[in-house]
């Protein structure tokens, strides 16, 4: 591995592989790479720097939806969404501007935390940004966990929480009483690094387990203000032809909803894994 200087940001390359840190908390962007053409090596190079940076970016892609799918089948077995997906390829869902009201990502979360098994990542594909504005946010959770005082960490150690899709069925328009649940650890050990993380989220986690919602709700507050802390966060700004995946394991994600009417489509699928521990 070599270094050099990249104004700000550092750049270093891995054997052939061009790479530029994104910012101090995590993430890295992969340059001059087609994901298409990616052989064994490449891919164990990718896999090492995904655990290390929990964000990677890929840009000036230029994929079909067999070549997204095709990738993300290279981290494991593809996971579609419960409230539906593209008609010849339902592992993709679609997400656009249908305008700030209607706009169902504007949270912290993480995918699909109120599944068993919530995927271990996400992975998007933009196909139309806007400009200025639409950015994501990414807040590391290994951060957010690493920051609470070893009194906290014990008492969340031995505590599981409640995670819902009540509210995401009913925007979607299903029964919220039929919706997906699931009970998780608080502090969650990466199935991978043996890392622990934070595992909780404002958009689906309800209540600890064994607790009412009234007494969960004064420390769920605290924690949920406390993972997405500026310090825990990066953003990335989207361009036509950025794949960007990452660790659901790891990382909180909020889409930025400040670009009006611009349009802002992007596919997205996700990669099953394991129940948390």
């Amino acid at each position: 591995m070599s270094w050099a200087s990249g104004g700000c940001r550092s750049l270093f390359t891995v054997t052939e592989l061009v790479v530029e840190q994104i910012g101090a908390p995590m993430g890295a962007k992969v340059l001059g790479l087609d994901i298409r053409d990616v052989d064994d090596t490449t891919f164990s190079q990718l896999e090492a720097m995904f655990l290390r940076y929990h964000v990677l970016v890929f840009p000036q892609q230029d994929l079909t939806p067999e070549d997204h799918k095709s990738f993300a089948r290279r981290w494991g077995e593809l996971m579609p969404f419960p409230y539906g997906g593209l008609s010849e390829h339902p592992e993709i869902i679609v997400l656009q501007n249908r305008g700030k009201v209607q706009d169902v990502n504007q949270h912290w979360h993480s995918d699909m935390t109120y599944e068993t098994c919530p995927p271990k990542l996400t992975m998007l594909y933009c196909l139309e940004a806007p400009d200025l504005g639409g950015e994501t946010a990414f807040a590391n959770q290994h951060l957010a966990f690493t920051e609470l005082s070893e009194g906290l960490k014990t008492t969340l150690a031995e505590i599981s929480a409640l995670h819902t899709a009540e509210d995401l069925a009913a925007l979607y328009g299903a029964d919220p009483q039929t919706a997906p649940r699931a009970e998780h650890p608080v502090i969650r050990s990466h199935d991978q690094t043996g890392n622990e993380a934070l595992y909780v989220c404002g958009a689906f986690t309800r209540r600890f387990a064994n607790w009412t919602r009234s007494e969960s709700g004064p420390l769920l507050k605290f924690l949920f203000e406390h993972s997405t802390r500026p310090e825990f966060q990066v953003r990335h700004q989207w361009s036509p032809g950025d794949l960007v995946l990452w660790d659901n394991r790891s990382v909180l994600h909020f889409a930025v909803h400040d670009h009006g009417e611009k349009q802002r489509l992007i596919h997205r699928l996700q990669v099953l894994g394991p129940a948390p521990v």
